[in-house]
Formats: C-alpha cells, structure tokens, sequence
C-alpha cells in the first residue's frame, strides 16, 4: 500500500464525526494575536477548524484527498489543499506554520518539509512543530523513535542570526484514545520564532 492510499483509508474509515483541535496547538496559540496560518498535514482538520473560529486565515494541507474532502465539505475559510508534501509545498507565507506530530511510516524528508516550512515563516512569525515523544498505547507504531526538540532543531540548521527557539522541551499530556481511553504520553514541543517585526 502507497502512502496516498493509507492515509485515504485512515481518513475514510474515521468517518465524519466532529474533528478535534490538538491539545498543545491550543496551548501554544492560544494567546497569540490572529493572522495567517499553515496546518501541515491537517488530517481531519480539528486544528485548521479551532484556528479558523478565532480569526486566522488558514491554509490545511494534506496527502490524503478523502481528509482534504472533507474538510471542504465542512465549509468555512479554509483553503484546504491536497499537497504532496515530498513533491511540493503550498504557496504564500504564514505568521504561523503548525506541524503537529507530522509523522508517517513512509518515506519522506520531514527536514527538508520543515526548513521548506521556515522558510514560508513571515517575520516575527513562528514554525511550531509538535512530534511524539512517546506511543500512546492503541497507537499504530509501538515501535518508533521519535526525535528530540533538540534532534529536530539540529537537523533543521536554521541560521541563529534569524531565528531563536523559544521553547524545547518534552512535556507529559494525558491523552485520549479509542473508547475514551487515557494514558499518559510524551510530548516533543519546539517552538522557533523568526527574527523581525
């Protein structure tokens, strides 16, 4: 199976229900003042959705056209694309570009993705990215790795002079899983500000 049609099947078998936000894109943007935004890899859309009712103009992006679909079908100001990330990336610049646990078992050079992401950041703006730190346990790969803020920052290599991180860290969450599951899991956060207004 191709990276397309996992994704597709994922989204489809999920069905219609309503879209959650990501607890940490909450946390993180929360306070920050309205503008644009980049959701890398929206999936269903929960977080281009929360995003959207508080003002930003939202661009979500997904491989999967059957997510893309239906976060179209929702309505709203939403510019919801089907992009190919390992081929392309959308065009325009953000005050904000959110990656939230921007992870696949396919092949995909996620630091090339994310310094093409930088490099859409608008002055002031910032490049959230939130990874696993640890596997829910129903979650569909017990076995991975995850990267570190500081693993992620390094293979990012952005230039000092423009940009600073403003947070690294790994910080414990109480998820929610299938039939109202909880477990405690990891979080890697890194939050990189770019110099400017």
């Amino acid at each position: 199976m191709n990276a397309t049609d996992f994704w597709d099947e994922l989204h489809e078998r999920r069905g219609a229900g309503t879209p959650k936000v990501n607890a940490r894109l909450v946390e993180i943007v929360g306070r920050m003042s309205p503008g644009t935004a980049l959701d890398l890899g929206c999936g269903s859309g929960g977080d281009a959705l929360w995003l959207a009712a508080r003002g930003w103009r939202v661009t979500a992006v997904d491989l999967s056209g059957a997510a893309v679909r239906a976060l179209r079908a929702r309505g709203g100001p939403i510019t919801a694309l089907r992009v190919d990330l390992a081929e392309g990336f959308p065009d325009g610049t953000f005050d904000l570009v959110s990656a939230q646990y921007f992870h696949t078992p396919f092949e995909l050079d996620r630091a090339r993705v994310l310094r093409t992401a930088a490099g859409a950041v608008n002055p002031g703006g910032r490049l959230v990215v939130v990874d696993h730190g640890s596997a829910a346990p129903w979650s569909w790969d017990q076995d991975a790795e995850y990267p570190t803020p500081d693993d992620v920052a390094a293979e990012l290599d952005l230039d000092p002079a423009e940009w600073s991180i403003d947070r690294a860290e790994a910080a414990e969450r109480l998820a929610t899983g299938p039939a109202g599951r909880t477990a405690t899991v990891i979080d890697h956060v890194l939050i990189l500000r770019r110099a400017g207004r």
